[in-house]
């Protein structure tokens, strides 16, 4: 007989969420997470000096504040706060100008010169229509017919076109250069349709709830997540690895926030070999060089724009931005890289010791990359900030190879837990109308390698279990958890 209902292997967002609608429904829910503390991308740890709180991995959460799940759960209750930069995001030139990513269309639309009117016509259909559009993009692409076909479609056909084609209806260099950047989030070339979904879907965020920070860092949301789950009876246990599913008590239902490659050295046997091969030949993404700062005061940018925002991206141009995700995904070391940094004190001056900052960076960079890129993130910083290096007072470097050892889900320092080149970021891990499911009845996948993929948002933890719950424990759950 089983000790437990369920068992979750993996304490990050993905698996907690999924532990905590299985608790909600009234099983008996166990974690246990490898590491001494929970939170996989969502931890918050003093990584430079005393009274320095950083976020080794996830700052900035467009997809989680207005996440369905998340909704549903109330983290709120739990202490979850957000905090709102004024500007989202801002992607600085080097004559001092900005294009901004704001919390309206028509404030970020006159930010793009030329372009204003091209900016206005992509994004007015879909301004203050998340919720809608989240109903439909944060679920399995084929699970059930859309909540909202018409604008799903409109984001569809415009999605369609790779970034690098999209670009060319504007004239200007801003447009080009913001919707690119947005578009590297995506850990994909230019070239890659999905990645014009990412950065339209990031920019309606920022629209409707903006590019917010969590109070206290992200481990602030693995917070509120963990109080949810064991108010409602679920129990974690920390510093346990979990290398093979016999290792934990007997359960109707097991659900890993791992990797596809380590749910196929976990489960093992209990899988076909087929189907294990295929696990174990899933394509993983470019990994990140990362790092964390210390500073005596701001950033001192150029831009006025960029010390009002939470996000900075950092390239010259659009045309730097290609040439640095094209190197990446070609096996070279772009330089200069693209950096993605974020400013959490600007909006939690927590988060420091009086007078200090926090400052958040990182660089993409081939899969496994092992050199010393901290000189030409800091040129690059230097740019857009000169007398940069003259106030740091102390600096964390994380090589993809430290990401890994950190959190094994992130394989190579792929903080996207696989390629989203192609379809990959929609046929994760592989094509199948139920991608949690495996032929096992009882094990299913939870982590960021599922749809609607990475991200903190919980939504695929959430489609796990639900999957889980019906197929195992005659439980239903809606697609869209805020409309239960």
């Amino acid at each position: 007989m089983a000790e437990v209902d369920a068992v979750v292997v993996g304490a990050g967002p993905n698996g907690l969420t999924a532990a905590a609608v299985m608790a909600r429904a009234g099983l008996a829910v166990r974690v246990y997470e490898a590491a001494e503390t929970a939170g996989g991308g969502s931890r918050t740890r003093e990584l430079t000096l005393p009274g320095f709180r950083h976020d080794p991995c996830s700052a900035v959460h467009p997809l989680a504040i207005r996440s369905p799940v998340f909704t549903t759960l109330e983290l709120n209750r739990h202490g979850l706060e957000w905090l709102q930069p004024e500007i989202p995001m801002a992607h600085p030139f080097p004559d001092g100008t900005a294009g901004l990513l704001a919390r309206s269309v028509d404030e970020t639309a006159a930010s793009l010169g030329p372009d204003e009117t091209a900016y206005r016509r992509l994004m007015e259909p879909f301004a203050g229509r998340w919720d809608e559009l989240a109903a439909d993009i944060l679920r399995p692409p084929w699970s059930a017919w859309p909540e909202h076909p018409l604008r799903l479609a409109q984001l569809g056909l415009r999605s369609a076109v790779p970034a690098a084609l999209l670009g060319r209806i504007f004239r200007g260099e801003r447009a080009p250069a913001l919707l690119a950047g947005m578009t590297a989030h995506a850990m994909a070339p230019l070239t890659a349709p999905t990645g014009t979904a990412v950065a339209l879907v990031f920019a309606v965020a920022a629209h409707s709830s903006g590019w917010p920070i969590p109070r206290g860092g992200s481990q602030s949301i693995v917070d509120a997540l963990l109080a949810d789950l064991t108010a409602h009876g679920g129990e974690v246990v920390l510093g346990h690895e979990v290398r093979d599913l016999a290792e934990v008590p007997p359960a109707r239902a097991y659900l890993l926030d791992v990797s596809p490659t380590a749910l196929a050295r976990i489960a093992g046997d209990r899988l076909p070999a087929p189907f294990r091969s295929r696990l174990m030949r899933y394509r993983y993404g470019p990994g990140v060089y990362k790092i964390d700062y210390a500073l005596d005061e701001p950033v001192p940018w150029t831009s006025p724009a960029c010390r009002r925002a939470g996000t900075v991206h950092l390239a010259a141009r659009y045309a730097e931005v290609r040439a640095a995700l094209s190197d990446v995904h070609t096996g070279r070391v772009p330089d200069p890289p693209f950096l993605i940094t974020a400013q959490p004190t600007l909006v939690d001056p927590s988060r420091a010791p009086t007078g200090g900052h926090t400052f958040w960076v990182y660089a993409h960079v081939p899969s496994g990359y092992d050199g010393d890129l901290t000189d030409a993130v800091e040129r690059q910083i230097e740019r857009f900030a000169p007398g940069f290096r003259d106030i740091v007072h102390a600096r964390h470097v994380t090589r993809p190879r430290d990401l890994e050892a950190a959190n094994p889900n992130y394989v190579g320092g792929d903080i996207a837990c696989g390629s989203a080149a192609g379809l990959r970021l929609v046929a994760r891990p592989h094509l199948r109308r139920t991608p949690y499911a495996t032929p096992d009845p009882a094990v299913y996948l939870c982590s960021s390698a599922t749809p609607p993929g990475p991200g903190v948002h919980g939504m695929c933890g959430y489609h796990a279990a639900r999957v889980a719950l019906d197929r195992r424990f005659g439980v239903r759950l809606p697609i869209d958890p805020s409309r239960s």
